[in-house]
């Protein structure tokens, strides 16, 4: 095997498992929430993300520090829409809709709300088959959303849980604006450990207002694990995977493996939740995939 084809199997593969790790968050979002309040499970997820890049960031974000400071704004507004928002919204609507929901309306929002985002701000040009993968984008969501039933969808109103997830996705692509915009002095690791810390400490004061509202969490070794599968799976692995695999394939070649975690996680909701996969889930995820897929066509 050529070192060219080495370096492209390697990257689809750390791809592939980004996604398969990250598909797993919604269905925890869905699975736990008899267990924990969704404010501490974004906590203790980010702490122990935070705790285990410590040792390998340590030295850098002293050298880096000035730095940080100099770009102190930049990485709050990151930290805050990327780390202390998004995946508590997504917590909070696991507590109201099926990680299927979760997974479908969650992972393909984000891309339409980035798209526009992308025009807004960094001036991006939206062509043609970015316009039409939007529309089969939005068809699949409405699909989904209305049960395949026109009068259903006419009289359709969102749950919480859609609404959540819905302003869940609109953080996340706020975030992916941003760190287009990431200074390039800072070390991706320097960069990861110092939003997931920051992250952590803007959701401390939400954190310890809801254990004054809520019952205490009763700790099991099952919840123990969710929360080190969170901190260090969903959030080092995956994306220390994500950043390898972009640099070995490209960045828009990567973005198309994101494609994947509605899919990942719709198996693991059926599989672990017992949730049922129907011929409406099926369409629906076909309508976004094929939209996601048009919407990076260079031709």
């Amino acid at each position: 095997m050529t070192t060219g084809k080495k370096e492209l199997f390697i990257g689809i593969g750390l791809a592939v498992l980004a996604t398969i790790v990250w598909s797993g968050n919604f269905v925890v979002a869905r699975g736990v929430i008899h267990q924990i309040p969704p404010v501490s499970l974004a906590f203790y997820r980010w702490a122990t993300a935070s705790l285990i890049l410590l040792p390998f960031a340590w030295k850098k974000f002293q050298v880096e520090r000035p730095l940080l400071l100099q770009h102190k704004s930049y990485l709050f507004w990151t930290a805050l829409s990327g780390i202390t928002l998004f995946n508590t919204f997504v917590y909070v609507a696991g507590h109201h809709s099926p990680a299927i929901n979760l997974a479908l309306i969650g992972t393909t929002t984000s891309p339409i709300f980035s798209l526009v985002l992308a025009a807004i701000f960094l001036k991006e040009a939206i062509k043609p088959l970015r316009i039409i993968g939007v529309v089969l984008c939005i068809a699949g969501i409405l699909y989904l959303l209305s049960q395949g039933s026109w009068e259903r969808l006419k009289a359709f109103h969102f749950s919480a849980g859609d609404g959540w997830i819905l302003v869940a996705a609109l953080t996340f692509a706020i975030y992916n604006i941003f760190v287009r915009r990431k200074p390039a002095g800072i070390h991706p690791i320097n960069f990861l450990f110092t939003i997931f810390a920051l992250g952590t400490l803007l959701l401390l004061p939400a954190y310890v207002i809801e254990l004054s509202h809520t019952p205490p969490v009763q700790w099991t070794t099952n919840l123990v694990l969710i929360i080190l599968y969170l901190g260090a799976g969903a959030s080092v692995l995956a994306f220390l995977c994500w950043n390898i695999a972009i640099g070995r394939l490209g960045a828009a070649r990567t973005a198309l493996f994101g494609n994947l975690i509605p899919i990942f996680s719709i198996l693991e909701a059926v599989w672990f939740l017992g949730e049922t996969f129907t011929m409406i889930h099926a369409l629906s995820g076909l309508l976004v995939v094929a939209g996601v897929l048009i919407a990076n066509l260079k031709k």
